[in-house]
């Protein structure tokens, strides 16, 4: 018998896979209304030939803040072809240069090969002068500089300009020439409830799956998880798993055991142990333990003298991963002397805690 012998039309679980992918923007994005709402008020005066108003977008991960403004901006498109939609996800491009000759790139404009940043600039302002544009630059808080947002902001006229980050406090940071000119609209986007993840769980299934292939307990047990995990993007995978364990095994349904299959597939690509770890973020946990409840720029110069590499914004992301891995935490304190400090300090296996009751 052949590899792919049992494959063949009739056989799939799924009649639109699709539906599971990140990048899938359903027609209708559920407990997210007022959100969109108030993100689509910051873009009507462009409508209208008047400004635009800006807007920080704040929450953890996986709660629906990029799908959100993908779901506004894709009904922008329907309603208008005079306004610029840029999409930027500043951990991909994080450079003031990166960021303009993506721009280049979305407004039609490819030769952006041999020519300085300035340069870049002005070709943005020639095209989006002429019209209007909103910006959205996701994972904000991950650019290196900040030139490109006070040039957007100072010198193009009609915008609105969506920075999206998981953390409010990232503005606070910001120099104030920037904060002056962009004064925004804080919408947050806090984690779904239990029931709010169920109900997205079940509208993805009911747009991916067959009708009737996945049990009411399945569903149930990858929704508890995912509340858990507070990521609803953690959903999508663990659907997706489930549904291929139960082809696997010629099922025609999915089950409870294919979900607790997909559950323990997921808890596989966790890093359960330091020794996982690549050297450079060894480096910086073993700074945390032994300075535990230290400033994260002083942790940077002890990190730095143990001949840890990379600048203070690669530290960060050290940190950040570490902190979402379990390993340490990041608690960032706003007011004083000194503005916004991030204290961090090591998790002990007494503040651990797992989710291995699946």
């Amino acid at each position: 018998m052949g590899l792919f012998s049992n494959t063949g039309g009739g056989s799939s679980l799924f009649k639109n896979e699709d539906a599971l992918d990140l990048e899938f923007v359903p027609k209708l994005l559920p407990y997210r209304e007022l959100q969109q709402k108030r993100a689509a008020s910051c873009i009507r005066p462009l409508l209208e030939g008047r400004v635009g108003r800006n807007a920080l977008i704040h929450g953890p991960p996986g709660v629906g803040k990029t799908a959100a403004l993908k779901w506004v901006t894709r009904e922008l498109e329907d309603a208008s072809e005079d306004i610029y939609i840029i999409y930027v996800n500043c951990w991909q491009k994080s450079t003031t240069f990166k960021i303009f000759e993506e721009i280049c790139q979305q407004i039609g404009y490819k030769f952006t090969q041999n020519k300085r940043t300035e340069e870049l600039f002005d070709i943005i302002k020639n095209y989006v002068n002429k019209k209007a544009a909103v910006f959205v630059f996701d994972e904000i808080d991950k650019v290196d500089d900040h030139d490109f947002l006070y040039s957007i902001l100072e010198e193009l006229y009609k915008k609105s300009v969506f920075l999206v980050t998981n953390y409010k406090e990232w503005l606070e940071d910001v120099d104030e020439r920037i904060r002056s000119r962009l004064t925004p609209e804080i919408i947050e986007f806090a984690s779904y409830g239990k029931d709010e993840t169920a109900g997205i769980l079940k509208q993805r299934a009911d747009l991916a799956i067959l009708p009737t292939a996945l049990s009411s307990e399945a569903l149930d047990t990858l929704a508890q998880y995912s509340y858990e995990m507070k990521d609803i993007r953690l959903g999508m995978y663990l659907l997706r798993e489930a549904c291929l364990a139960a082809e696997y095994s010629a099922s025609k349904a999915v089950g409870l055991d294919h979900a607790k299959t997909a559950i323990a597939k997921a808890k596989e690509f966790k890093v359960h142990h330091q020794d996982d770890l690549e050297e450079d973020s060894k480096k910086v946990l073993e700074v945390v333990k032994k300075y535990t409840g230290g400033k994260s720029g002083d942790l940077f110069k002890l990190y730095k003298e143990s001949s840890g590499h990379g600048t203070y914004k690669t530290f960060q992301r050290k940190v950040e991963r570490l902190e979402k891995l379990g390993f340490i935490t990041a608690n960032k304190i706003i007011g004083g002397a000194e503005g916004t400090t991030t204290i961090l300090e090591i998790v002990t296996n007494e503040k651990a805690t797992t989710l291995d009751k699946f």
